[in-house]
């Protein structure tokens, strides 16, 4: 796979739908298809699993959630193109991933930080809408 300099994609981590109807997309996900996903206890609308084959965390995250994590709001922002999915790649460096695609003219939402669950993270979106992550997840590795 060709390498952009700064840009060294390990592999998909995460990938899943943005929610608006967290009861609605777990009567679907987890009702309808069965698929082996589990509430957090302390944040039931968010529903994942590490347990599908062809990807490493799939999960229902609700738009409210991203929009917090981005933006610090409980909504997302009228005047940002609302995302319908997200997307993460885990990268060796997530500083330097995100510094070599805003000069490649991308728009970070979210510089590189470390979540409070370990997980360092840089967010953009994608052209498509997707609310892509640069991510290095030390428990995925």
């Amino acid at each position: 796979m060709p390498q952009i300099a700064g840009v060294n994609v390990a592999f998909v981590a995460g990938f899943g739908p943005l929610v608006k109807d967290p009861k609605a997309s777990k009567a679907f996900y987890l009702e309808a298809l069965g698929l082996p996903l589990e509430e957090m206890a302390d944040n039931p609308d968010y529903c994942h699993s590490e347990k599908l084959d062809g990807v490493r965390h799939f999960a229902l995250w609700p738009l409210a959630q991203a929009a917090q994590s981005c933006f610090g709001l409980d909504a997302w922002p009228a005047d940002t193109p609302e995302p319908h999915s997200w997307l993460e790649f885990d990268v060796d460096d997530v500083a330097a991933a995100g510094e070599a695609l805003k000069a490649r003219g991308y728009r970070l939402l979210v510089e590189a930080r470390e979540e409070p669950w370990g997980q360092t993270v840089a967010r953009l979106l994608s052209p498509e809408g997707i609310l892509v992550g640069l991510t290095y997840t030390p428990w995925l590795r």
